[in-house]
């Protein structure tokens, strides 16, 4: 490592997935493959849950939400927890005190109770919020007609009907705001705090650390109409699994899927892919600006730029929108490019191996100097910048989830070549990655594997017995296999799915699977 410490800008998007930046993309991201052609391109980069909130305190601490405490929205009334667990420590708070200055603008969402300041950054623009319980309020909005609607009117563009409640646009676009086209947009305030404050931190002599959280391109896709009309639906192609059926998932996803996207034509999903595309572009040229500004500064060849985000959208695929219950790849895989001239051997190389947002944190305190807490997931990504890639590196992806304002209990395993879901409301998922890609064909459904009841005897032997749904053999031993896998990292992390009560304990294979010599 250089003998000066090198200054961190963090560019940090919200939903945005992690193909759009792949240089065979359509989407046009020229600054990020700026990043990516001067640096490492981190292909296999996954979030840990697909939720604003779980997937920035796995970026601030290295910890999985079991650990952190942290499982789903912290501003609403249905929160799991108003933040993290006691005893929890954000790597800001160790850069402090080694010496950085850390400034920050943009959005927050790693705790209700907390603001950046009480971690360690100086606050510029922050987007926070105390979480209080706005469940009274909404209701009287309700009550006093504020919240009415008239549902005679036909179905607008880009609409999602919604008796009762407010219907929802899923895109559409806005007046320029100038010459850019984004100048009265809330993320370009947050860009433009981060590019402002450069100068005063470059002409420093302590190390520094730019956290800039824009809060696109989360959904809706409402933008500037410059880039509203920048993509040609006529030239998108709808997503591989758009016509899933769904109907060997779990019945929310169908229900999901039926109930809101079900309203939209097969133009109007095109019209969805390229207004998300254009959002992504405007962010990218924000992003441009940023560089911009660093580089006339003289400090971007000694400064670690990061370009990321906290989880995908659906965008079209199985026929879905936004994140949340469904476990496909979507949702889970993020973006990750990173520049360090004087730390990246090789530059402009990929890196395929499995990585995770907790790495980051790990990443951060390396850089520092300093020591990583005890039990952090995460590992630091330095070896892989220095193209010197460790032997022991992981070979399997967790992903945990227990619900987003409505609660789920689901935990994913996996690999290069096969996928496990188990979700504790639903029947479970396992998907062959080798010739199904686009997790189309579910392989522990109950409908693939049909066992009625009329086929079941009187009696059964203990060598009778098959986990449900029955499967062959060969199937049986890779769900036994990744079951094993979920268990022993479960029992790491100090997960909570260990309760072996009837109604509750209902994998195929139990944990002591996870330990069989």
């Amino acid at each position: 490592m250089p003998e000066r410490r090198p200054n961190v800008l963090i560019f940090h998007t919200d939903q945005q997935r992690g193909d759009v930046i792949h240089p065979d993309h359509p989407c046009h991201t020229p600054n990020v493959q700026r990043i990516i052609d001067e640096g490492v391109y981190f292909t296999s980069h996954y979030t840990q849950t697909a939720h604003c909130c779980p997937s920035r305190a796995s970026f601030m601490t290295g910890h999985y939400p079991s650990q952190h405490g942290v499982w789903n929205n912290i501003l609403t009334n249905t929160r799991l927890s108003e933040g993290l667990s006691d005893g929890i420590r954000c790597f800001s708070e160790d850069l402090r005190d080694a010496g950085y200055d850390l400034a920050y603008t943009g959005k927050w969402h790693v705790s209700g109770v907390e603001n950046p300041a009480n971690r360690g950054w100086r606050e510029l623009e922050p987007v926070t919020a105390r979480a209080i319980d706005r469940h009274e309020m909404r209701l009287q909005r309700i009550i006093d007609g504020v919240e009415a609607e008239d549902h005679s009117q036909p179905r607008r563009n880009g609409e999602i009907l919604r008796p009762g409640w407010i219907n929802r646009f899923i895109y559409g676009s806005r007046p320029n705001g100038g010459p850019k086209g984004y100048e009265d947009v809330h993320d370009y305030r947050v860009v433009k705090a981060a590019i402002d404050e450069l100068p005063r931190l470059t002409a420093a002599d302590d190390p520094w650390m730019l956290y800039c959280g824009p809060t696109g391109p989360h959904d809706p896709f409402i933008i500037p109409e410059r880039y509203a009309t920048m993509y040609d639906p006529e030239q998108i192609e709808v997503p591989e699994s758009f016509r899933d059926t769904l109907e060997d998932k779990p019945r929310v996803y169908q229900r999901m899927r039926h109930q809101y996207w079900g309203q939209l034509s097969e133009r109007e999903v095109r019209e969805s892919i390229a207004h998300y595309w254009g959002y992504c572009t405007m962010l990218d040229e924000m992003f441009g600006e940023l560089l911009d500004a660093l580089e006339a500064t003289g400090e971007i060849d000694n400064t670690i730029v990061i370009f990321t985000s906290d989880h995908g959208d659906y965008c079209g695929e199985h026929g879905l929108y936004c994140k949340g219950v469904p476990a496909f790849r979507g949702a889970y895989h993020i973006p990750l490019a990173v520049r360090w001239p004087a730390g990246v051997e090789n530059p402009g190389r990929a890196c395929d191996e499995f990585t995770t947002h907790a790495d980051m944190a790990a990443t951060f305190w390396e850089i520092a100097g300093c020591e990583a807490p005890e039990g952090i997931v995460g590992r630091s990504l330095l070896p892989i910048l220095r193209d010197d890639m460790p032997e022991d590196w992981r070979d399997e992806m967790h992903l945990q989830f227990n619900g987003v304002e409505v609660y789920y209990t689901q935990r994913t395993v996996f690999t290069k070549d096969w996928k496990y879901v188990y979700n504790a409301f639903d029947y479970d998922e396992m998907y062959d990655l080798r010739s199904d890609p686009h997790e189309m064909h579910n392989l522990v459904a109950p409908c693939r594997n049909p066992v009625g009841h009329d086929n079941v005897p009187e009696t059964r032997s203990p060598d009778e017995y098959q986990p449900w749904p029955e499967l062959p053999p060969h199937l049986n031993e890779v769900r036994r296999e990744m079951l094993g896998r979920m268990w022993r990292f479960a029992a790491e992390r100090d997960d909570t799915i260990f309760n072996p009560y009837f109604t509750v304990a209902l994998t195929p294979y139990g944990p002591a699977e996870g330990f069989r010599p």
